[in-house]
């Protein structure tokens, strides 16, 4: 499995949306419970600012290559496996690049 390595900038954003399954009952009672063993995925919002052509077009070329799962360790020091299903790519200097890029933590793969 491939390992990203690349350092993000600061303002790294970690967003966690629990997955549940809900029953509702016709009193307006209802139930509700965590779907499956790993329901509460990590999501990171990454930034590589500024970089020059040379890192910035590895960047995009691992993304592009591993984009269905990789090895990863987040700004909180946890290892784990990841995806990164979209990333841009702009161009705020003549001599460098930003990508912006969100992984998802997935399981199993």
């Amino acid at each position: 499995m491939a390992t990203f390595n690349w350092t993000h900038d600061y303002g790294a954003a970690l967003e966690i949306k629990p997955r549940t399954r809900e029953a509702k009952f016709g009193d307006g009672y209802a139930q509700e419970v965590l779907d499956g063993l790993n329901a509460r995925p990590r999501t990171w919002a990454m930034s590589f600012e500024y970089r020059d052509h040379a890192e910035a077009d590895a960047i995009l070329a691992f993304l592009a290559a591993n984009h269905l799962a990789f090895d990863w360790t987040d700004p909180d020091g946890v290892s784990g496996r990841w995806r990164c299903a979209s990333w841009r790519s702009t161009r705020p200097r003549p001599l460098a690049k930003t990508v912006t890029a969100t992984f998802e933590e997935v399981f199993g793969r």
